[in-house]
């Protein structure tokens, strides 16, 4: 019989927050990518929620820890305490609301300033199936991305557009984790599928 492979496989933990006006569909773009669902009538996120989700790039496995903040303004002096440390941000608007947009505007630019300086920000606008009644265009937030250093995506969470896409280009923005206490962790290869399907192929 023939050794077993042993498959090293690092885990990489980043902290990423999701940030935007009430209303804009972030706890629904969070669920989307967390556990593939969508409630037509979601709970208001009430200070914020905590979710964590793992994708695959090549041999590593990014585990995201996701803190899903509320949008009210009255939440919003709470929010330092949920971008503090965060290696990543999620900056939500809702593409039929201008306000909204000019929201994630003002939390980028917190964000540029309070957060850490090499965090990582993507912009979604969200609600992309209703993109027949948009009130923000995709070529004028493009433009506002690119010009603040952004990655930028229009997402649905109601149909999952792009929803993943999202993550996956911030994981692979993301520096490869000398500094992120990454875990190494090493399977059989004669394990059942079920375990290793979880390590990065």
């Amino acid at each position: 019989m023939g050794k077993s492979m042993e498959m090293p496989c690092v885990m990489d933990h980043y902290k990423v927050v999701i940030l935007g006006a009430a209303e804009v569909g972030k706890s629904s773009l969070v669920l989307r990518f967390v556990k593939g669902k969508f409630h037509e009538c979601q709970d208001t996120t009430i200070g914020a929620a905590f979710f964590t989700q793992t994708i695959c790039i090549k041999d590593t496995v990014v585990k995201f820890e996701i803190w899903d903040t509320a949008g009210q303004e009255r939440y919003h002096s709470l929010a330092p305490m949920f971008y503090r440390g965060a290696q990543a941000a999620v900056v939500v608007y809702d593409i039929q609301n201008q306000n909204s947009f000019q929201c994630a505007k003002t939390w980028v630019k917190e964000l540029r300033n309070q957060a850490s300086p090499n965090i990582v920000i993507a912009l979604a606008g969200n609600k992309a199936d209703l993109s027949n009644i948009r009130v923000v265009e995709f070529d004028e937030a493009k433009q506002y991305a690119e010009e603040n250093g952004l990655l930028f995506m229009e997402t649905s969470a109601k149909t999952g557009l792009n929803v993943n896409d999202i993550f996956l280009a911030i994981a692979k923005k993301l520096p490869k984790n000398d500094n992120n206490q990454g875990t190494v962790m090493k399977l059989n290869g004669n394990e059942p599928t079920q375990t290793t399907k979880n390590c990065c192929k």
